[in-house]
């Protein structure tokens, strides 16, 4: 038990909550492709000047009845947003109790690459100006010690320069009216450790930091409701999307646990850009203003993370699918390839040109579809209509998108997603190699695992996408068969049939390009289990279909379709509950007393300008906590550090010391940071970092690893310093001298 001791006094300000949610986009049940005139229905108003509600209403083309809905919609996106933000925050508490840790404790309990990134963060908000903290980042010299780095280009940063300079503003306004914004107390640890401060509030920095990062969530939740309202047509797809959300809430994100990753800033803009490409396919003629925001939202989702181009890719692959059935408009395909490609422009110049974005297969793809939408006329003089030029037309783009990538990835020189070729190739062949097993021997890169389909099996989502996503091919199958002729029957084509078809398509195409980009994700998921954090809530939002009156109109009356979706909520609740139960049962502490001891000993031992090596996580607290250089760390993106870091790993495998000394001396160490549990440890047979050596590194197989032997004796070739249960610091000597 800890005792909390109020060690300052004064009420720090409320949380609130400001979820902005007027989106144009949420249409009342039934026809919702159907746009509705202002004052077409409903009575008029005698006052020539409508002022309040009745104006806006009026504005807005709604009747009364039509406002009211909207607004109860709303209401339930806000109270959406609100128990995310509530659950978030609770499970983040209970799991650290972070409300009762030190400084140094809360920073490191945001471990590997969560330390990385909220270190620039830290940086930004402890330097004299926001200006002074920015070109900190920007002229980067402990992260890859003797380089200086354009951290923000690299690391995709953008998200802790904004909340820095919110967290500037917020202490600063709050300062000059000498409102309090944290409460510090003294925790009394126990166990004869010493007692440290513990605040709270938004004035602390880790707490403004998770804080956001928990709101935007919150919001990113009313988002969720919304979308699942608008893509079924019905409130209660909505309240479906978000209760498959929370009922399986441990496989649809992971924010709780590590605030800081990127697609906890990413994952948010990507709703919104969905919806808002839901509501383009929707509607027959998008504006150009929604064209615009869907930039806007896919620059959001695309500058906080360096993996945002996969799921873009997958994306447009679906677009490009659909276009191909014949459910997307050729236009309105151009019109969003074109806003694409503007965005990866801006986000090219906002990441300081930052190579891996043209040589993506993203941008290829882009590329490569623009060119066979703008040769649609070729394709049908040479190829017969039908299944026929659909195969062709795929083909063109595979063949196209590769041959672009890897034409300019030679012409640029870039190399720094050549592990991600590797980690793809590994999963149909039996290639592999260090890098490749650095990512596919840690868990969330394997293949997805079999207990994951069988919890969603026990929660209902599994069956109710399959039912969905039957119905949707068995609908676009009958499609298919009546546009080919296959059926026999000619079509009578009149001005009046066309019009309506458009319309019917209109509505279907987005129905298809839904099932479509569920099958794109459940593909990742399954090759890489990280990215079921898609598939996941994209089945949640499938899920909402049951509502829709398109799909499943067939079971009867209103009151009969929703007493069956009442029905299937219930069975859903059986183990969705119990998921919620085991995840609010979930009560700890941290605690690391071993690097804490650590850190203190490096932040009172050593030089501000000493120079640390070691395992990539470890580095990031000391990079973060004492702000050391460092050589490497956990951001793999880039070919430099890569080979930087199997350097620096050269200590687990079976070297000789002398090489391992060499290296270490190269790359300017002055301290290597050994852990014996890098030495042992092994998720599965071939994956402790000796055997991952031993791929590399065929000669020396069979010895003793060189980080056994460091273990017992570092001398003669370094000098251990410091050393406790879990680390061991080894001094790298400058010369050999400093042996003697």
């Amino acid at each position: 038990m800890v005792a909390k001791t109020r060690k300052q006094t004064g009420k720090g300000p409320a949380a609130t909550h400001t979820d902005r949610d007027r989106s144009p986009l949420v249409s009342p049940p039934g026809k919702s492709n159907v746009r509705r005139l202002a004052g077409r229905e409903g009575k008029a108003s005698n006052s020539p000047h409508l002022n309040g509600l009745s104006g806006i209403t009026h504005r807005l083309g709604l009747t009364s009845s039509g406002a009211t809905k909207l607004v109860i919609t709303l209401l339930l996106a806000v109270l959406s947003g609100y128990l995310h933000w509530c659950h978030l925050t609770q499970l983040f508490e209970n799991d650290r109790h972070f409300s009762h840790l030190s400084n140094l404790e809360k920073e490191m309990a945001f471990r590997t690459e969560m330390g990385l990134y909220y270190s620039y963060y830290k940086t930004i908000i402890e330097a004299p100006s926001f200006l002074d903290g920015l070109h900190m980042i920007m002229n980067d010299r402990l992260t890859e010690y003797p380089l200086v780095i354009n951290t923000l280009k690299r690391f995709n940063l953008y998200p802790e320069v904004v909340l820095a300079s919110w967290y500037r503003m917020y202490t600063g306004v709050m300062g000059y009216f000498g409102i309090p914004t944290k409460m510090c107390w003294s925790i009394n640890r126990g166990e004869g450790l010493t007692p440290v401060d513990s605040c709270e509030g938004l004035g602390d920095p880790a707490y403004f930091y998770v804080a956001c990062v928990f709101l935007l969530n919150g919001v990113m939740m009313s988002l969720f409701f919304i979308y699942g309202v608008y893509l079924s047509g019905s409130r209660l797809g909505g309240i479906l999307t978000t209760l498959c959300f929370f009922f399986n809430h441990g496989e649809s994100t992971r924010v709780m646990w590590t605030p800081p990753l990127r697609e906890s800033f990413a994952y948010p803009f990507l709703v919104l850009q969905m919806l808002l490409l839901t509501y383009i396919l929707r509607t027959r003629n998008p504006s150009r203003t929604a064209m615009v925001v869907l930039g806007i939202s896919n620059l959001c989702f695309m500058l906080p993370w360096q993996f945002a181009q996969f799921v873009l890719l997958t994306q447009v692959a679906s677009l490009f699918a659909s276009y191909i059935l014949g459910y997307l408009a050729a236009a309105k395909m151009q019109s969003v390839l074109v806003t694409h490609m503007i965005t990866l422009g801006i986000c090219f110049v906002l990441m300081f040109g930052n190579s891996m974005l043209l040589t993506s297969f993203y941008a290829s793809s882009l590329v490569s579809i623009w060119g066979i939408i703008a040769l649609r006329d070729q394709f049908a003089q040479v190829f017969k209509p039908g299944i026929v030029i659909w195969v062709m037309q795929g083909l063109a783009w595979v063949g196209s998108t590769v041959m672009f990538k890897f034409m300019l990835s030679t012409v640029l020189g870039v190399s720094d997603d050549a592990h991600i070729s590797g980690l793809i190739k590994s999963k149909f062949t039996s290639y592999k190699d260090f890098h490749t097993l650095m990512y596919t021997c840690a868990a969330e890169f394997d293949f997805m695992e079999l207990e994951t389909p069988m919890r969603y099996l026990k929660t209902l989502l599994l069956p109710i996408n399959m039912l969905v996503v039957a119905v949707v091919a068995a609908k676009t199958v009958q499609d298919i068969v009546q546009t080919t002729g296959l059926s026999g029957a000619v079509p009578i084509k009149t001005e009046e049939a066309d019009e309506a078809a458009g319309s019917e398509i209109a509505g279907k195409g987005e129905l298809v390009y839904h099932s479509l980009q569920l099958v794109a994700f459940t593909v990742l998921a399954t090759l890489i289990m990280r990215l079921k954090l898609f598939l996941t809530p994209h089945m949640c939002i499938m899920a909402s279909l049951i509502c829709s009156k398109q799909l499943f109109g067939w079971i009867g009356e209103k009151f009969k379709h929703q007493i069956a979706v009442f029905v299937v909520m219930a069975l859903m609740a059986v183990q969705g509950v119990a998921n919620l139960q085991a995840q609010w049962a979930i009560i700890g502490e941290f605690s690391n007393l071993p690097q804490e001891e650590l850190l203190d000993w490096i932040q009172d031992n050593t030089r501000p300008g000493s120079v640390f090596a070691g395992a990539m996580p470890t580095m990031a607290s000391v990079k973060l906590s004492a702000g050391r250089p460092i050589v490497n760390h956990p951001h793999y993106e880039d070919t430099g550090l890569r080979e930087r870091t199997k350097l620096v790993y050269a200590m687990y495998s079976r070297m000789s010391g002398e090489v391992v000394k060499r290296n270490l001396m190269k790359l300017g160490v002055d301290y290597f940071i050994l852990e014996d549990s890098w030495c042992t440890r092994r998720t599965r047979p071939g994956c402790s970092m000796p055997e991952i050596w031993d791929i590399e590194d065929p000669e020396n197989v069979g010895k003793i690893p060189l980080c056994t032997h460091m273990s017992r004796n570092s001398r003669p070739h370094f000098t251990t310093v410091f050393s406790n249960d879990i680390y061991k610091v080894l001094k790298v000597p400058k010369a050999s001298k400093d042996l003697r």
